[in-house]
């Protein structure tokens, strides 16, 4: 299920510095980009620039968006960050997340036509600068039927910053 974006007030704030978290995303080379590792739910090219991965920031990635490691670096309990990139053509099937003690958020830098998120039975899509906080344990699902990259910054928070998370154990092979 969706939730109220303004509970998550730094979530939010990344929507004043969306602009400058969209210039360093720009200016990022391909080569840097990687398959989504779970490449049982879905179908298409949708890739991944990993800034954080369970709570260890990429220091190489990190180096390359400054801006949008201070602008993240502000959300407590932050675990998992980057640009998740679908190309136009890419379906990622209806999935569950792996924990209750975890949040996502999209942050919308690169919105496409005929692109959207459905999370339980609502079905939303993405605005440029626009913020969207969700229960990934809710089956959800995304699609890109448009033209153009759709390229949101993903982040996966706690709900309690104080909390221990633990995940499945093959998760971190990922």
């Amino acid at each position: 299920m969706f939730l109220n974006e303004a509970d998550f007030p730094a979530v939010t704030a990344l929507s004043e510095v969306w602009t400058d978290i969209r210039a360093e995303l720009l200016a990022l080379s391909a080569r840097y980009f990687i398959s989504w590792p779970e490449k049982s739910i879905y179908d298409g090219n949708w890739t991944v620039f990993p800034l954080y991965k369970f709570g260890v920031m990429d220091e190489e990635h990190a180096a390359l968006c400054p801006k949008t490691i201070a602008a993240i670096e502000r959300v407590p309990g932050l675990l998992t960050a980057g640009f998740s990139s679908l190309a136009p053509g890419t379906y990622i099937g209806p999935h569950f997340g792996y924990t209750k003690e975890v949040l996502r958020a999209h942050l919308s830098l690169l919105p496409s036509d005929d692109s959207a998120i459905r999370v339980g039975p609502e079905t939303r899509g993405w605005t440029p600068g626009g913020v969207m906080v969700f229960d990934d344990t809710t089956e959800h699902e995304a699609w890109n039927r448009g033209k153009d990259t759709r390229v949101v910054l993903l982040l996966d928070f706690k709900r309690d910053p104080a909390a221990e998370v633990r995940y499945p154990e093959h998760v971190y092979a990922y």
